[in-house]
């Protein structure tokens, strides 16, 4: 089987340089991979970069600790759609998910929902800071405000994707729904535990050690 368009080829480094965005960019296009995701300032440059092929450019929203308002999470994904933005991954706001105000949760989705249009609607929700419950709850907010996938992490919270939030959050949402598992998976083992619970898509950095992996 062909795994390499499960992989969001990921760089979100604060200090990722231009040439590292160049390298990301060549080994997504020689893997084929479905996306590069990253910060939003380089979006325009993936975007060229990864023109002619069929990898997608997918950026970060609200990112990571998704504590802004909801008027700057709009202004921020219209901004990214409108450089070039294929893909885009917001962060839910983890304290009103934890506080149990699934009503804003679902609205402020929603509000990003509609500034992206019809672009592919990732919703990170950092699962390493919820309980069983309250990523029942936001995986149910996020697929009433329309978003296309539930993903697990940013990879800057205190843990990463597990393979049993996976399956809750698979289970939750059904199969219509994407789920993205992301944050510390470095090895083909990794990725198979995540795909066997249930992922669509794998956000990694370790993505072309992993396709070598497979390929051994």
């Amino acid at each position: 089987m062909n795994y390499n368009k499960y992989f969001d080829h990921t760089l979100l480094k604060a200090d990722a340089s231009l040439a590292d965005v160049q390298k990301l960019c060549e080994e997504a296009k020689k893997y084929d991979f479905m996306s590069v995701c990253v910060n939003p300032f380089y979006v325009p440059v993936a975007k060229k970069l990864l023109a002619g092929s069929t990898v997608k450019v997918c950026t970060v929203i609200g990112f990571p600790l998704g504590q802004m308002s909801p008027a700057a999470k709009v202004a921020e994904a219209k901004d990214a759609v409108a450089m070039g933005a294929d893909e885009v991954d917001m962060v839910q706001n983890v304290a009103m998910a934890k506080s149990g105000d699934y009503e804003f949760v679902e609205k402020e989705i929603r509000a990003v929902r509609e500034a992206v249009g019809n672009k592919t609607l990732k919703v990170i929700l950092e699962t390493c800071y919820l309980n069983e419950d309250q990523i029942r709850c936001s995986c149910i907010a996020a697929v009433r405000a329309g978003a296309d996938f539930v993903k697990t992490s940013t990879g800057f919270g205190k843990g990463g994707a597990k393979a049993e939030d996976i399956n809750l959050m698979r289970r939750t949402v059904g199969p219509n729904v994407g789920v993205k598992a992301s944050g510390g998976i470095h090895s083909k083992d990794d990725m198979m535990a995540m795909i066997k619970n249930g992922a669509s898509r794998i956000g990694a950095s370790a993505s072309v050690q992993i396709m070598e992996e497979l390929a051994e």
